[in-house]
């Protein structure tokens, strides 16, 4: 009695926090989804005021519930072609950032992790050290860096036109997208690798290299794949945020760099359809859902296999 007591306790405060904080909002998006958009905006309402009375009662009763439970929004969703080509565009923006913060994150997490003791927390502190300043005025200060009167574009610029083209522009573009959304979220690529990385026990190379293995045959065939879980861990920490990021493409895209993200907010605070943006919303969760739930899948599939051929 008391070890299930000790469990339950344990386990109901996460519990709750993903009932109030995930599921009922969940709900809520998805019971919004089926609803009318309001004449003003938001939702069409469910309840008037009782003349007689005065109070509220609820409208919608099992015999006129079409008239306030709608699929128009899921039919728009399939019938323009837009709304999928900008959340394809998104994953492909949510790729490239995963993909180049594993590129640079992984040398930089292996160095700190080789590094002598009394260096790590110095460079893990250089890592976190932009988590001190406001999320908007690193995204500002990236304006300033790829605006037009920068070195940085002056010399891309210099080198553009010396070879006969016309000048480029870095900013609003969805170059400057990639390179914040990188910028961002290449600490949470660094963190889970490092604190595999220092995990790794440095005798298997050495074995590896007594038996005649090079430096690269060490690192594939050793150092990656006991670093998969903080690959998969980081790129995870990447990936989701990534994909429904809207500060940075609305700041420094433009037009050009827009995403899923930006369209979710455009319909809840500037367009007010609220049904259309959680139909949004519900298909960006959805597709976050799938891509971690195939790719568990692959995960335990390979891990079925090296048991099988152990």
């Amino acid at each position: 009695m008391q070890e299930r007591l000790g469990k339950w306790l344990l386990s109901w405060p996460p519990l709750a926090y993903l009932v109030v904080f995930f599921l009922l909002p969940s709900l809520i998006m998805m019971f919004a989804a089926f609803r009318y958009p309001g004449d003003y905006g938001g939702l069409m309402p469910l309840t008037s005021e009782d003349p007689a009375t005065g109070k509220l009662v609820l409208d919608i009763t099992l015999d006129n519930w079409r008239d306030y439970l709608t699929l128009e929004s899921f039919v728009r969703l399939v019938d323009e072609p837009l709304y999928i080509e900008l959340f394809i565009k998104s994953l492909w923006y949510a790729t490239l950032t995963t993909l180049i913060c594993i590129a640079m994150g992984y040398p930089l997490a292996w160095l700190i992790a080789r590094s002598p003791k009394k260096y790590r927390d110095l460079m893990l502190l250089l890592v976190i050290l932009p988590f001190w300043s406001n999320f908007l005025i690193r995204i500002y200060a990236w304006m300033i860096l790829l605006g037009p009167q920068s070195a940085l574009s002056k010399a891309i610029n210099l080198v553009v036109t010396a070879f006969g083209h016309e000048p480029v522009s870095l900013l609003f573009t969805p170059f400057a997208v990639i390179v914040c959304l990188v910028y961002v979220h290449l600490p949470f690529m660094v963190l889970p690798l490092y604190a595999n990385l220092e995990k790794h026990d440095m005798a298997l190379l050495d074995a590896a290299q007594d038996l005649g293995a090079s430096a690269w045959q060490r690192f594939w065939k050793i150092t990656w794949p006991l670093s998969l879980p903080g690959v998969y861990a980081g790129a995870a920490l990447v990936f989701i945020p990534a994909l429904g990021m809207f500060a940075v493409p609305d700041i420094i895209g433009g037009t050009e760099g827009i995403m899923i993200g930006n369209l979710i907010k455009q319909q809840f605070l500037e367009t007010r359809d609220w049904p259309f943006g959680a139909v949004l919303s519900i298909m960006l969760t959805g597709g976050v859902l799938l891509m971690a739930g195939l790719a568990a899948a692959v995960g335990r599939g390979k891990q079925k296999a090296k048991q099988k051929h152990g």
